[in-house]
């Protein structure tokens, strides 16, 4: 259903079409000159109407799935195995040496991937068939193999033109690099103290295991509570403007979880009313965390409800700050808590007892609520824009990838322009580009970053120096930049061997210079040491 059926519809279209046409052709000239060619044109007119909007993103979606499955595996396997091996053999090039084997790499990965794409059509052309006759119409059976050779024909011309395409863009942006430099903050203004945590993976059971936990499984809901004790000691201090949670608050999506995460943050009111998160693939995307090798078929209930229990969530944490757009423009509309408030007898009748009706039902709700924005309180204030970045993924060993669609990049931008004075804070969960640091193991460096990462950069270039973006997904802190774009990932403090009974998070220090330039200081990191329990320790 995920593969073989869209191969055989792909490789069907163009005979079965054909064969239409052929048999349709005088037909359809008598009706475009007959009296019925308005009636015609009207159905068509309404259907595209009605039909248009999800139409375009089913297909942009395909688009990016089709990208995920045939394209960016291979080539991200052999460009980031390319700079991988180059890191090894010349670990102190120069930055200038490394950049150009950066791009070299990208544009060896694409030439690569492109020519073994091209040795498939070839080898697929010969069974291929492209002119359906009425009589296959009668007999689909026939078309079965040439439909299988066409589909292989098409996707292996896309992607023999798609990975150069990739590898120029890749090699043209530049290679991502650390940060040079952190800003000055002036002495007289605002400044906003921001604290980025992620990847928090709450389990709901107090000896439940994790996903990639080691013996530190049972113990992350205690590290969390560590955490939260020592935001509560520096808030007193020294109050946060922000509390910002790039993503997997949960491990598993569960509805366990998502009450263990609501029950920390009730201990802590004052912190919990300064938070913003957004969802991540472990929040959305994992089918079974006990058998990574299951599938979920699109029209499961599974994922519609795992969706509908991050929105309630996020509607609990911060619904009357952060506002949606209005349906269909680029215009901001009402918060999210506002827009939930219609649909909750849906949302909760869903949730007790499932059906592929509610599903759709709730299908635009979740389509339509990102990006989310909590706007500046001042002309040159700092907002925050919350996307979200997960793929539709339906098998748990394909759940970390990522996408920026092309309408939340419009309505990004659309609102930055809105308030050309703020500076801002674009949240992701997942990392727009592979780190150029070297990686203990290769597995670490391909399969996890947005697929449309290279695009969703240029996206964001004519806006660079009035934001910055913030993610988490890798678990580990890294402040860089990347065709001009500043990248700042959080570690989480809770994944992972806790270093001399140390686990650490990052605070961070804008403001908005002359010309709505954002500011981005040099990061005050936070470590504490955890008790023998891991309870709340000293920081």
């Amino acid at each position: 259903m995920l593969i073989g059926a869209p191969a055989i519809l792909l490789g069907l279209t163009p005979p079965v079409l054909l064969g239409l046409a052929g048999m349709m052709a005088q037909e359809v000239t008598t009706l475009l000159v007959g009296a019925w060619s308005l009636l015609f044109l009207i159905g068509l007119i309404t259907l595209a109407w009605i039909g248009g909007r999800p139409l375009l993103r089913e297909a942009e979606r395909g688009f990016w799935s089709l990208n995920a499955l045939a394209v960016q595996p291979v080539y991200a396997l052999v460009r980031e195995g390319l700079r991988h091996v180059v890191g090894r053999i010349m670990p102190r090039a120069g930055p200038r040496r490394l950049a150009h084997l950066y791009a070299a790499a990208a544009v060896g990965g694409g030439l690569l991937v492109s020519g073994l794409a091209l040795w498939l059509v070839l080898l697929a052309w010969p069974a291929s068939g492209w002119i359906g006759a009425p009589a296959d119409l009668l007999a689909p059976h026939r078309l079965m193999v040439p439909a299988l050779a066409n589909a292989v024909v098409i996707i292996g011309s896309y992607v023999t033109v798609a990975a150069l395409t990739w590898a120029l863009a890749d090699a043209s942006l530049g290679r991502p690099e650390d940060l040079p430099t952190f800003d000055g903050i002036p002495v007289k203004g605002r400044t906003w103290r921001v604290a980025h945590l992620s990847d928090l993976h709450v389990v709901g059971e107090r000896y439940g295991f994790r996903i990639e936990s080691g013996r530190a499984g049972p113990q992350g809901n205690g590290r969390l509570r560590c955490v939260m004790h020592a935001l509560e000691q520096l808030h007193a201090a020294q109050p946060f403007d922000l509390i910002l949670v790039t993503g997997d608050m949960t491990d598993a999506g569960r509805a366990s979880e998502w009450a263990e995460f609501l029950d920390v943050l009730a201990d802590h009111p004052g912190l919990a009313a300064r938070m913003l998160i957004l969802p991540g693939n472990h929040d959305l995307n994992v089918v079974d965390r006990a058998n990574p090798a299951r599938l979920e078929l699109p029209t499961s209930p599974g994922k519609r409800l795992r969706q509908m229990r991050t929105l309630p969530v996020m509607a609990a944490v911060h619904g009357n700050k952060a506002r949606c757009f209005a349906p269909g423009t680029h215009r901001l509309g009402p918060t999210l808590s506002e827009r939930l408030a219609p649909h909750e007898a849906d949302i909760r009748a869903f949730a007790d007892r499932g059906g592929i009706g509610l599903s759709r039902r709730l299908a635009p709700l979740w389509n339509d609520a990102f990006p989310l924005v909590v706007p500046p309180d001042a002309e040159d204030g700092l907002g925050v824009v919350l996307l979200n970045s997960n793929a539709e993924a339906h098998f748990s060993f394909t759940n970390a990838l990522g996408m920026v669609s092309a309408l939340e990049a419009q309505r990004l931008a659309a609102v930055v322009e809105q308030y050309p004075r703020a500076g801002w804070i674009v949240a992701l969960h997942h990392h727009l580009v592979e780190y150029p640091t070297p990686a203990p193991a290769f597995v670490e460096r391909i399969g996890t970053a947005l697929i449309n990462g290279s695009w969703f950069v240029r996206q964001l270039q004519p806006q660079a120096r009035r934001l910055v973006a913030f993610h988490g997904h890798r678990h580990t802190d890294w402040i860089g930049q990347c065709g001009g774009i500043r990248i700042v990932s959080a570690p989480s403090p809770v994944m992972g061997p806790a270093k001399d009974g140390r686990v650490s998070f990052l605070i961070h220090t804008l403001a908005v210079g002359d010309g709505g330039r954002l500011l981005l200081a040099s990061p005050e990191r936070i470590e504490i040491r955890l008790s023998d329990g891991e309870g709340p320790a000293g920081v």
